[in-house]
């Protein structure tokens, strides 16, 4: 139980990175580090998925080898990671010969030995766009809605998975909470995809689809895409040789996704590993998609936002702050530079950077630079606050409801600026008075940074280094802060 393996979705490789991936890579980053302070021991996985038709076509149309398209797209994913602070573990590629591909094999020989795989002909709609095929009743005027395009009409061969047969296995998988859906409200949405649920094609041949993984045993067959992409999160934890770290990390605890790819993880995945014989995932956490300025992000329309731009005109923790803030978890958000703007100029440098500019003025200028935390001088109502908002903010992060835990954290930020005007210490000339208003709300701001840390781990780190403190100290008491902060947290855009 004292551990914590958390996934992304892994990005597909035929177009560069984008705010939204950004998005989920964070909340990821986000969960990872709660759970690390809660002295949990952690892996964390990212990656990208790189077969497919889309992928080899996109390269034929640059005149590249599909293996030279898929390596110069994936490290820009690579390099998101870094720009965002992201703490995961392990990037793992498809494309990987030495890691994905046996695991991908081992699982399709697992399901081969239940008696779960079988060769039949078919016809029906193949989205390009999804990697998959539709039924008729998810297209809009004949046309895939989300891709707004209209689908191929194939007919082939194909291994299908008997789905049918863990339809029930699913449903009460999902209705005693075993696989837990956050939020809990999408569970009713999954149960009803279980309804007309049938067998599912598991390949594609080879002579259509020659990028990609090779099915064991059928030089003809290709693993369909969406399958080996979700065997990418076996793969992070070395199902093919099972590691020390697949028997220490396995199941995942949390696979976080985006709306679009809900059925395969909360039904596909887990009956995909009911029939391989593999324990399950405990939770899938589900997060919505960013539309700008009310229109979908579109290469077309050209309102893609680049998050590379902005972390290079914003700063990282800025951006972090304003799409973990904005943007609801599990909910579609917009995003808009005015908004983006607004949140930085509001919150970080009026709200946070103004009463940490506050506080270490008032301790330079009554206290000379530093101050010993005594319990005595913490006023109930500081210490009721601070609480109150401890209880609010694990909650809303245990129910997937991020920007909720950060609005908790910022009515504390609140609070302290509030608690210093009607205090006015700078009038103060009782000591004992002056001690007290200081100590409440020096704790209110080290008690922040640390609730702020999972979200913005740089400015946690830059207000406890300005206050002399120490992220490893349990008890404060007796505690010696001396003030070095020289420089604003935010400075006003």
């Amino acid at each position: 139980m004292n551990k914590f393996y958390i996934t992304t979705s892994i990005a597909y490789t035929n177009s560069l990175p984008h705010v939204g991936y950004a998005l989920e890579l964070i909340q990821a980053d986000v969960l990872a580090r709660y759970n690390k302070l809660l002295g949990k021991e952690v892996f964390f996985l990212t990656g990208t998925d790189e077969h497919g038709r889309k992928n080899a076509e996109a390269a034929e149309k640059l005149g590249k080898d599909p293996q030279q398209f898929v390596d110069e797209i994936a490290s820009q994913f690579q390099k998101l990671t870094g720009i965002f602070n992201i703490s995961n573990d392990d990037f793992i590629r498809t494309t990987d010969q030495k890691r994905h591909w046996p695991t991908a094999q081992k699982v399709w020989n697992k399901i081969v030995e239940a008696g779960d795989l079988y060769k039949a002909k078919y016809k029906g709609l193949y989205c390009v766009g999804h990697e998959a095929f539709v039924k008729p009743g998810e297209l809009e005027s004949g046309k895939c809605p989300l891709h707004d395009q209209e689908p191929q009409v194939i007919e082939e061969e194909n291994w299908f998975f008997r789905l049918s047969k863990y339809k029930n296995d699913v449903k009460n998988l999902l209705t005693r909470g075993d696989l837990k859906i956050l939020p809990e409200n999408k569970t009713k949405e999954v149960l009803a995809m279980l309804e007309d649920l049938e067998d599912i094609s598991f390949s594609r041949p080879s002579k259509d689809l020659s990028w990609g993984v090779p099915v064991p045993n059928d030089p003809d067959s290709t693993f369909y895409v969406w399958v080996e992409a979700l065997i990418n999160y076996l793969s992070g934890v070395e199902y093919a040789v099972e590691s020390e770290k697949y028997k220490k990390f396995w199941p995942a605890d949390g696979h976080l996704i985006g709306k679009d790819i809900v059925k395969f993880h909360a039904i596909y995945w887990p009956a995909i590993l009911s029939s391989a014989g593999l324990p399950l995932p405990k939770a899938i956490y589900i997060h919505g998609f960013i539309t700008v300025e009310g229109q979908k992000m579109s290469k077309t329309i050209g309102n893609v936002v680049d998050p590379f731009k902005l972390v290079k005109k914003y700063g990282v923790d800025p951006v972090r702050y304003y799409l973990l803030r904005e943007i609801p978890s599990n909910e579609d958000g917009d995003f808009s530079i005015k908004k983006l703007e607004d949140r930085y100029n509001g919150d970080l440098a009026n709200n946070l950077g103004n009463l940490v500019s506050r506080v270490a003025k008032l301790i330079q200028t009554k206290s000379d630079n530093k101050l010993i935390f005594e319990q005595k001088f913490l006023e109930k109502d500081v210490e009721d606050k601070i609480n109150e908002t401890k209880k609010n903010y694990v909650k809303a992060i245990e129910e997937f409801r991020l920007h909720e835990a950060l609005g908790k954290l910022w009515e504390l930020l609140t609070f302290a600026n509030v608690y210093i005007d009607q205090k006015k210490p700078w009038t103060e000339t009782d000591p004992a008075s002056l001690q007290k208003t200081l100590t409440g709300a020096l704790t209110i701001i080290i008690y922040s940074a640390s609730l702020l840390k999972p979200f913005l781990p740089e400015t946690a780190e830059k207000i406890y280094q300005g206050f002399g403190a120490d992220f490893d100290v349990k008890d404060w008491e007796g505690y010696h802060f001396k003030l070095i902060l020289s420089e604003p947290l935010f400075p006003r855009l």
